[in-house]
């Protein structure tokens, strides 16, 4: 019966599960935990020596890198670019000065940090609190370890192990890495910083802050039945050995991040999100050598702050950030996206994507979460709109930077990318158009208060009022959703306490003032409306209009056309004609401010060149219907000049709309022929064109005669007198209909 082999100094069968290394010398195979080589480290032998060959063949050999400068202890003659993590790194990072972070950490005390408070001064600029009180915090007693967080937590819980000095992750259990931190020869510098714990029994015992949980999407928004599970980013602990660092990072989705050190201590070197760090970011990221540099050298400055036992740290979003422990240390932090960095948040959520860089600590469904986050928006503001209440400013900010990314996500080019992390039973056309249209509502009755609170605090004039009104009509409200309309009751009767009819004056004649020193004004020489017309009817009007144009169940869409052209507009037009405070409207015809007098034409005002053109025209048009009448009727090719009787017409009106091309500076409306004559002194000819005869000059004394002009045309081949159609008779009533000559005197081609 065959025997199962053994190996090892154990002299056991091999065991699958168990880690094994060859010795080059004897060829036998020995478990790494009987001779003392963990799997990580067998890479980086070269040659392998067992513990019985080692006294005959010498101790193992390690390979030779080519980046020795990770382990590089100062002494090697070559110059080569350090290693971010390595020992001289950190070694060199210790000696250097930085700005200190007074200049833009804020310091306050756990019960000033409030909701209100943020949104009065914003959350732009880290947060340092020196003691957890007031926080509404919860965190484990002083004599808490690491040893607890496996009891905790688990001993066999696979957690992520950061090498430090590679800059590589890999897999370990708990248990393994606890034994490793409270050895005593740590070959390895190894950190965990991805530990969360909130499905464990650990959660229990920790609890972020109040403010946290009062700001974070997640915790407010995320609904709890929906199949997608709330993203676990809330709890981490972190179970750091002395010398660990994490190279500069914007935290994924461009969260805000909070740190508590229960015991030990941190360093954390800060840079703002300028839109130059940010690009100078992406573009160290990006480099396939950025862990050989660090990236505050690039920027203009890099602050310290240190973070003592027992403080607590909020980072804003879109802060770069590195870590440094110089002690030991336990600590717990968590991630949490708001609605008070929406851009910013959106903006390193894009650099994310871009760089494509796999982080320890990611931001699951970053998109799911602002699909509901725009759902809420949506509800907010139309309940916030019931209540006649205004949204923050942060807020409508923050919708229309979501609602433009939603937008951006749901284009057909876009769609396969982004459509895994839509939510169910969401219907993201119909939300951006509803919350569109929300967005707008809240923006108009901004600009109306902030309008009304800074221009009219004297009362408003009917005309104000109705711009006003104006503006609340595009945006389909009602003068009674608003604040203002208070305001406008007050302002009104204001007016009508002030200004009254002409006729209701005391005895003597002079106009009533009351108690104002201020002169009575002029009478107007026009009548004008009373004052007493109610802004109320001046929106009805407007909104009977508004309801003649096309429009659906969310917007309008008023005629872009000429007012001439569209009779909606007209009534109101007319209400506006002796306004004095008349708003702009897109519509209105620009004209002359005064009428027209009438004066007689000035010499020389006609272009030699439009009415030599018009002459050509002419001459080609009426050759061209020669030839058409010459080709249709059959007759003698004898040619007879045709005699064509018309009566002279004479403009009686000078001052008609009309252009009156018959003027003494120079005789028109004359006929012209391609025939051979003599041209005409001081009128402009056409090359080849030439007058046959001149009718009479309408200045003439028998010019209200109607006598008949003659004129003959060359290439007629009629041989009696025709009579042409009206309106048709002449060249220029010709050439008129072609070229359609409008009434104001404009030539339209």
């Amino acid at each position: 019966m065959a025997t199962v082999p053994v190996y090892c100094i154990c002299r056991l069968p091999y065991d699958v599960t168990q880690f094994m290394i060859e010795c080059d010398a004897c060829k036998d195979w020995f478990h790494g935990s009987c001779v003392g080589v963990d799997e990580d480290d067998a890479p980086d032998i070269d040659i392998y020596h067992c513990p019985n060959c080692e006294k005959t063949h010498g101790k193992s050999t390690l390979k030779k890198k080519k980046n020795w400068n990770k382990h590089d202890t100062g002494q090697s003659g070559d110059v080569k670019p350090v290693q971010n993590g390595s020992q001289v790194f950190i070694k060199e990072l210790r000696s250097r000065t930085f700005p200190s972070s007074e200049d833009v950490v804020v310091k306050l005390s756990g019960c000033q940090l409030t909701v209100d408070y943020l949104e009065e001064n914003s959350f732009n600029e880290p947060i340092l609190i020196q003691k957890k009180e007031g926080l509404g915090m919860t965190m484990p007693a002083p004599t808490f370890y690491v040893s607890d967080v496996e009891n905790y937590v688990g001993p066999d819980v696979l957690v992520d192990v950061v090498d430090v000095t590679k800059q590589t992750d890999s897999k370990m259990k708990l248990k393994e890495f606890v034994d490793y931190y409270y050895s005593t020869n740590r070959k390895k510098v190894l950190n965990v910083i991805n530990l969360e714990f909130s499905d464990t029994r650990m959660a229990s015992i920790v609890e972020s802050p109040l403010i946290v949980r009062r700001l974070s999407w997640v915790e407010n928004y995320w609904p709890d039945d929906a199949l997608l599970g709330k993203p676990k980013v809330t709890k981490y602990c972190l179970i750091c050995v002395k010398d660990s660092y994490t190279d500069f990072h914007i935290e994924n989705g461009g969260a805000s991040v909070w740190y508590h050190v229960l015991k030990g201590e941190k360093i954390f070197f800060l840079i703002k999100p300028t839109s130059a760090n940010l690009s100078l970011y992406e573009r160290w990221r990006s480099s396939s050598n950025h862990s050989e540099m660090f990236f505050a050298d690039q920027v203009d400055k890099c602050y310290k702050c240190t973070l003592k036992q027992g403080q607590t740290l909020f980072i804003p979003s879109g802060w770069i950030n590195a870590v440094l422990t110089p002690v030991d240390c336990l600590a717990f932090s968590g991630h949490f996206v708001h609605n008070m960095s929406v851009e910013m948040q959106m903006r390193a959520y894009e650099v994310e994507k871009r760089l494509k860089v796999a982080s320890l600590t990611p931001f699951p469904n970053f998109e799911t979460a602002c699909w509901y986050t725009g759902r809420h928006y949506l509800e907010r503001f139309r309940s916030l709109h019931k209540s006649n209440k205004q949204p923050a400013p942060y807020l409508v900010h923050g919708a229309k930077i979501i609602n433009g990314a939603f937008r951006s996500w749901t284009k057909k080019q876009a769609l396969l990318e982004h459509e895994d992390e839509l939510p169910e039973n969401m219907k993201p056309t119909q939300l951006i158009k509803d919350l569109a249209k929300e967005i707008r509502i809240a923006e108009v009755r901004f600009w109306v208060h902030v309008f009304t609170a800074f221009v009219i605090q004297p009362p408003a004039s009917p005309s104000t009022q109705e711009a006003i009104q104006g503006m609340l009509s595009m945006a389909n409200l009602q003068s009674s959703d608003t604040c203002l309309q208070p305001a406008w009751n007050n302002s009104q009767a204001k007016n009508n306490s002030h200004t009254g009819p002409a006729s209701k004056k005391p005895a003597g004649g002079a106009a009533a003032t009351g108690n104002s020193k201020r002169p009575a004004k002029r009478p107007p020489k026009k009548p004008q409306k009373s004052s007493s017309v109610d802004s109320a009817d001046m929106f009805d009007d407007d909104q009977d209009h508004l309801d003649a144009c096309f429009k659906d169940s969310d917007y309008v869409y008023p005629s872009l056309e000429s007012e001439e052209d569209n009779p909606i507009f007209k009534s109101r037009s007319k209400k506006r004609k002796n306004s004095d405070d008349t708003p702009y409207s897109p519509t209105a015809r620009v004209g002359p401010s005064v009428p027209r007098h009438e004066r007689p034409a000035r010499e020389g005002a006609r272009v030699a060149s439009i009415e030599t053109g018009l002459a050509a025209a002419a001459a080609k048009l009426s050759h061209q219907e020669e030839q058409q009448k010459t080709k249709k009727k059959k007759k003698s090719t004898k040619k007879k000049p045709i005699v064509v009787e018309e009566p002279l017409k004479h403009s009686q009106d000078n001052s008609s709309s009309e252009p009156n091309l018959d003027s003494e500076s120079n005789a028109a409306d004359h006929e012209y022929s391609t025939g051979p004559g003599k041209p005409v002194s001081g009128q402009p000819m056409a090359p080849g064109v030439f007058l046959n005869q001149k009718r009479p000059s309408t200045s003439s004394p028998n010019s209200n005669s109607a006598q008949p002009a003659k004129v003959e045309r060359g290439n007629s081949s009629d041989a009696k007198a025709k009579r042409l159609k009206k309106g048709m008779a002449t060249a220029k009533q010709r050439l008129g209909k072609i070229l359609k000559i409008h009434r104001n005197g404009k030539l339209l081609l």
